[in-house]
């Protein structure tokens, strides 16, 4: 049963996949006891929504948009709802919330008013790409998007590989799909030949591939990455 006075963080499928597959029945049993959740995105939350059964008319369905362009002045009545013994679900755009996502603030906001925030299973490409990878998987480091200019790129790049030989650290990141291409180019470019590169795409998807090889490996096998998500990580 659903309780009140809490956040539900609720994780989303990864691409087109049944949510049935991927997500427990107890996240479908909490999204249907709500009708209020903070969203990045109210339209493509609604299809989700409707995808994993939920009936309720949207009409009587409180959204709060949660994006880049939200400030923080904005957040204080996401959770007057929780204040007042209700429970607010806040569903992320891909996989789990507050992962490379910008719910962080608003479980923030809710630890600053001693409101409860309850985190529920769901799939992560972060986590499966580092499970599949082979790579260390005690000591590891997230970078989300690096630097899209080649001189910086190639700097990061560098950093990431030091981290790899000097701290024994699985280094994981990622990139817009459309740029995938060109990210991949620049790795296989600047890293060591015996440096190892997992790519992983399309996680949880029919189309899923993964595969761990040296850099020298890509360079003569280089995949074609366009629009389709991917997960880097890099060790030795």
């Amino acid at each position: 049963m659903t309780l009140k006075n809490a956040l539900y963080l609720i994780p989303v499928t990864l691409g087109d996949e049944d949510p049935a597959a991927v997500l427990p029945v107890s996240v479908f049993q909490v999204i249907t006891e709500l009708d209020e959740f903070i969203v990045e995105n109210e339209r493509t939350a609604r299809r989700f929504l409707r995808k994993v059964g939920y009936k309720r008319n949207f009409d009587d369905v409180k959204f709060h948009l949660l994006n880049k362009h939200t400030q923080s002045e904005e957040l204080a009545p996401f959770i007057e709802s929780i204040k007042n013994k209700k429970a607010v679900g806040l569903l992320s755009e891909a996989g789990v919330p507050c992962i490379a996502d910008p719910g962080a603030v608003v479980v923030q906001l809710c630890h600053q008013h001693s409101l409860r925030v309850i985190p529920l299973t769901g799939p992560s490409s972060l986590l499966l790409a580092l499970m599949a990878s082979g790579f260390n998987g005690q000591h590891f480091t997230f970078h989300g998007y690096l630097p899209i200019q080649k001189p910086e790129l190639r700097q990061k790049l560098r950093e990431l590989e030091a981290n790899i030989y000097q701290k024994e650290q699985t280094q994981i990141f990622i990139e817009t799909p459309y740029r995938n291409d060109k990210l991949l180019e620049s790795i296989t470019s600047n890293c060591q030949p015996h440096t190892q590169l997992c790519i992983a795409v399309d996680l949880t998807l029919d189309t899923e591939w993964i595969a761990t090889h040296a850099i020298s490996w890509w360079r003569q096998h280089t995949p074609t990455l366009h629009k389709r998500p991917a997960v880097f990580l890099l060790y030795k």
